[in-house]
C-alpha cells in the first residue's frame, strides 16, 4: 500500500546512526533497509507512520508524528468499519 508521500512525517538522520539495525527489523513495510553499517531510507513513501522505527531508535535519528494523517485515517477506519477521516480534504475525508 501507497501512502501520500509528500506528507509523510518521517525523518532521519543517518549521522546520528549507530547501525543498530532496529529500524529495519520493526519497520512493517520496509522503509529502511541498511548500508555500509548505516539505516538508509528505502522507501519513505511506503511510511504509514506507526512509529514504531522512532520508539526503537535509541540514537533519536529518527523523527515521526505517529497516529496522524492519512495512513492513521485509514486504519482507524478498517478497524471501526468507518470513512476514514482525517480532515485534511475540503470535503472533510480522507485527502
Amino acid at each position: 500500500m501507497r501512502y501520500l508521500e509528500t506528507v509523510v512525517t518521517l525523518t532521519y538522520e543517518p549521522s546520528r546512526c549507530t547501525g543498530c539495525q532496529m529500524c529495519v527489523k520493526v519497520c512493517p513495510h520496509a522503509v529502511f533497509d541498511f548500508a555500509d553499517k548505516r539505516a538508509v531510507l528505502a522507501d519513505r513513501g511506503a511510511c504509514m507512520e506507526c512509529g514504531a522505527c522512532a520508539r526503537n531508535c535509541e540514537a533519536q535519528a529518527i523523527q515521526v508524528r505517529a497516529g496522524v494523517g492519512c495512513a492513521a485515517a485509514i486504519i482507524t477506519g478498517a478497524l471501526t468499519g468507518t470513512e476514514p477521516s482525517c480532515g485534511c480534504s475540503s470535503e472533510g475525508g480522507c485527502c
